[in-house]
C-alpha cells in the first residue's frame, strides 16, 4: 500500500509541475493548466483516502 501512495503523490507532483509550466507556456497537448491542477488535487486526495483507510490496518498487522 505504501508504494501505491508514494506513486500517487509522485504523479500528483508531476501534474502540479505541468500545471505551473502550462500556466506560463500555454496549453500542452491542448490541455489547460486547470486540468493538471485538478488532476494533482484528485491524486493527493486518493492518496490521503488510502492512508486513512488502510494505514492503521497495515501497522496493526505487522505488530502482531
Amino acid at each position: 500500500m505504501s508504494n501505491l501512495v508514494k506513486a500517487l503523490i509522485g504523479l500528483s507532483a508531476l501534474a502540479f509541475v505541468l500545471a505551473v509550466v502550462t500556466h506560463f507556456v500555454g496549453p500542452i497537448l491542448g490541455t489547460e493548466a486547470e486540468a493538471y491542477s485538478r488532476a494533482s488535487t484528485n491524486l493527493v486526495l486518493l492518496a490521503i483516502a488510502l492512508v486513512l483507510t488502510f494505514g492503521d490496518r497495515a501497522r496493526a498487522g505487522r505488530s502482531l
